[in-house]
């Protein structure tokens, strides 16, 4: 079942009075136990997968320079160890597809990957061809997830990928989106068709989606994997050097960022969130928010009282 919010703007002033005035109030049984971090089941498979993942936009599409891509295999070493899997990247991410591909290679760490990337093109054969230069740039023959990144030209691509899926050089197939203009046509795609994956925006200050596309998303047995989950950075940029509220230690939470993931997750139709970052630091804060405590039904009210 779907949690019901209620859909009111949040202000700067309004979140920020809220946060730190808001008394600990912890879901019970919506997190996993103890340090074992939050997993969520695909519902086409029912397998499950972590509840923090990595994307890959603007961090990872730097050079081959040693300097540059240190951190981003300190970066994948920490998602790994703190029991993560999910990698998303996209053709429009630059080099970051072939940044990623060449990092699980030298760490021998593909196995251990749920690699997920989208095609963004026009045409039957323009995407066969990005689709297989994506496999060449991650090393493989066989991906995890091909989204249609913004729903370019859908109509074509999901009938391709099916025919992957069949063969099996993919598992999942979805669409991705960032947006609320185009949340009309993502809904009606998601009513039309049959998708294993949703990818959409969603945070504390960015909930459209939760009017119609997470509850749609739940009712047709579709994954969700969360983009922007802090709000496309503006929000935890103006809350980082805050004090924590008073909650935060109660959730387990000793960072913002934690908090603003533990919201996006305590939303039961997310199946993952896959926030970027090239620091491995901030790699291992995102995980954390898998773990412990997650707000309930009444710290998220709270925590969106505008």
């Amino acid at each position: 079942m779907t949690t019901e919010i209620r859909d009111r703007g949040l202000t700067r002033q309004g979140f920020l009075h809220a946060a730190l005035a808001v008394p600990a109030a912890l879901a019970t049984g919506a997190a996993s136990a103890g340090d074992s971090p939050l997993r969520r089941p695909i519902p086409s498979s029912g397998e499950s997968l972590p509840a923090i993942g990595l994307g890959t936009w603007r961090g990872f599409d730097v050079g081959s320079g040693a300097a540059e891509r240190a951190p981003l295999a300190g970066v994948v070493r920490t998602l790994f160890e703190g029991g993560g899997r999910v990698i998303d990247s996209s053709p429009m991410y630059g080099r970051a597809e072939a940044v990623t591909g060449d990092l699980l290679a030298e760490t021998g760490s593909r196995d251990r990957a749920f690699l997920a990337t989208k095609v963004w093109t026009r045409g039957r054969e323009a995407g066969l061809t990005q689709m297989r230069e994506s496999l060449r740039h991650f090393r493989t023959d066989r991906l995890d997830l091909i989204q249609v990144h913004n729903l370019l030209d859908w109509r074509t691509h999901l009938p391709v990928l099916r025919e992957w899926k069949q063969e099996g050089r993919i598992r999942y197939l979805g669409i991705s989106h960032y947006t609320e203009s185009a949340y009309d046509e993502v809904e009606a795609v998601l009513r039309a068709e049959r998708l294993d994956v949703l990818q959409i925006n969603y945070a504390l200050d960015d909930r459209a989606a939760e009017a119609r596309l997470l509850p749609l998303a739940a009712e047709r047995g579709v994954a969700v994997l969360v983009n922007r989950p802090f709000g496309g950075g503006g929000l935890l940029g103006r809350l980082r050097n805050r004090p924590l509220p008073d909650y935060a230690a109660a959730l387990g939470c000793a960072s913002w960022a934690e908090i603003l993931l533990k919201f996006v997750l305590s939303h039961p139709a997310v199946t993952c969130a896959i926030p970027g970052t090239a620091d491995p630091a901030h790699m291992a804060a995102n995980l954390r928010a898998a773990t412990g405590p997650l707000p309930d039904a009444d710290l998220r009210r709270r925590m969106t009282a505008g």
